[in-house]
């Protein structure tokens, strides 16, 4: 395993496919899944039912938390997958700094894509009427280091091949 990429954080727009890649990217490679949603603290989750965007200030502490959870997986040598939407680029420093070294896989999706895709799922939080809103805050990966980029849409298999060989790409650098 490549010491510069012990854990994988999966990112984009909610209704991306986060947590499902996640959970199958772990189960193929028998890493630990840090669901990010789980972090949130009662208050953004409140303010996201309530069709309020999370502002920098609501992401601060999660992110954090997030950090530290990402971290604790890293000294205990396990490594992890962490969905989350780290949609700034000052986000995913944030968990950069967390765990040196940590890849990115940014599951790229249209705004109509992410809007049919959350109001197909039940029992989440999110409504689609912050889809826009996670759109105006998304700073697209582009030119960061340790970062794949991949179609949402794709099937999860064939995302999952793709990932895992850039993962192991990555290890013989």
């Amino acid at each position: 395993m490549p010491d510069h990429m012990r854990a994988i954080v999966v990112m984009g727009v909610s209704g991306c496919g986060k947590t499902s890649v996640g959970m199958a990217l772990c189960e193929r490679m028998g890493w630990r899944m840090i669901e990010g949603d789980a972090f949130h603290s009662e208050h953004n989750v409140r303010k996201m039912e309530a069709g309020v965007p999370l502002d920098d200030d609501d992401r601060k502490d999660w992110l954090d938390r997030l950090g530290v959870a990402l971290a604790n997986a890293a000294m205990a040598n396990q490594p992890a997958v962490l969905a989350c939407s780290a949609l700034k680029r000052r986000y995913r420093d944030t968990l950069r700094r967390a765990v040196p070294g940590l890849g990115f896989v940014f599951l790229k999706l249209s705004p109509d894509a992410a809007a049919e895709r959350v109001n197909r799922r039940s029992g989440h939080f999110m409504p689609a009427s912050l889809i826009d809103s996670q759109f105006r805050d998304l700073e697209p990966p582009t030119n960061e280091a340790g970062v794949l980029t991949v179609d949402a849409l794709d099937l999860l298999e064939a995302n999952i091949d793709r990932i895992v060989a850039w993962w192991s790409a990555e290890a013989t650098l």
